[in-house]
């Protein structure tokens, strides 16, 4: 069986699709699974040994295209797909698999995809709380599973795989002492400040982290260069040198491989977060405004701390320096005893 899915354009989106990919394997293992995506999704789906090619989406996340998506739809008929699983719920990211002339085409109903998908499902939301549940449930048939509840249990979650020799090589190549253990850091958060734990609470954590003998590294596009030197500079002078700001400083399937060499994780609702959980790192992740009812860190290694309920609209001004109150009330001293009790585990298990 050839099954084509046409894979989500977010990182933690697409971490979470992985339990899909997974799944199939599981009940079908002679599956040949190839995944459409942007091409800087290559180095997660690289890592997951499900996946067998990872394709390239060429097109923007906002273009229409029906032309090009026309022509790549009829370029993989060659390949002679069985099946095709539609994660995203826009009407643009059904029309590949129908101009591809797949047969069995399946997935949730979004903007209009009636004739495009032939294997609608209306999903129920109450019915599928989570993001992952909605992933996993279409690997099956529509009349067995009508709840999460009707999921097997339990469900397979994300696994990136990464050697050690390549965390070992990875390090090196960017001057990580092996002296130390790394403790990593993901201070960035895709919409701005609001959904960020304030530098100076990363600062204060980072200071007793080295303090310990730990060493810090901290990752994030270069967007979060900036935050990562507002925490540096906020260090003793003798502590800096055991602060590496990598953000920006690396292409993702680095941050993957140093990020599966941490000792453990702290950070915001992010990408990255999920890519720690997949990596079954011990991971401390800290919610504000947005919630983890819909899409935690799925792993037993990881620790969700947040001081609110509920989904919270969030305003310019709202809070000092844009961080939102919620987050500025996470103190660092429970963000450190959780680590530490993570850690402890760790060590026993």
């Amino acid at each position: 069986m050839k099954i084509l899915v046409i894979g989500p354009s977010w990182v933690g989106d697409m971490m979470m699709s992985q339990s899909l990919y997974r799944t199939l394997k599981a009940i079908h293992p002679e599956a040949v699974i190839d995944v459409m995506a942007p091409a800087w999704c290559r180095p997660l789906l690289s890592r997951m040994p499900e996946v067998n090619e990872a394709l390239a989406m060429p097109l923007g996340h906002g273009a229409l295209a029906i032309g090009e998506r026309r022509r790549l739809g009829k370029a993989l008929r060659a390949k002679g797909y069985d099946r095709a699983y539609v994660l995203p719920g826009s009407f643009k990211s059904a029309l590949v698999p129908f101009f591809a002339g797949i047969s069995q085409r399946t997935g949730w109903r979004g903007e209009m995809r009636y004739g495009l998908l032939n294997d609608l499902r209306v999903l129920d939301k109450p019915a599928f709380p989570l993001m992952v549940e909605r992933y996993v449930a279409l690997a099956y048939d529509q009349d067995r599973i009508r709840s999460a509840r009707d999921l097997p249990q339990p469900l397979l979650w994300p696994q990136l795989q990464v050697s050690e020799e390549e965390k070992v090589a990875t390090a090196a190549a960017f001057s990580l002492p092996d002296t130390r253990p790394i403790i990593g850091f993901c201070p960035g958060a895709e919409f701005g400040p609001a959904k960020r734990w304030p530098h100076y609470h990363y600062a204060a954590l980072a200071q007793q982290l080295i303090d310990q003998g730990y060493q810090v590294v901290l990752f994030g596009s270069a967007k979060d260069h900036e935050t990562g030197e507002q925490i540096r500079q906020s260090l003793d002078a003798s502590a800096q040198p055991f602060c590496r700001n990598l953000a920006g400083e690396t292409q993702l399937e680095q941050a993957v491989i140093l990020l599966a060499h941490c000792r453990a994780v702290v950070s915001n609702d992010s990408g990255l977060m999920h890519i720690a959980a997949a990596l079954n790192r011990p991971l401390v992740a800290l919610y504000g405004p947005s919630s983890p009812d819909f899409t935690p860190p799925l792993s037993q290694q990881a620790r969700v701390i947040r001081l609110i309920t509920g989904y919270h609209k969030v305003r310019k001004g709202d809070a000092e320096q844009g961080y939102h109150q919620s987050l500025i009330d996470i103190q660092p001293a429970r963000v450190l005893a959780e680590l530490e009790n993570l850690l402890a585990q760790s060590q026993e298990s």
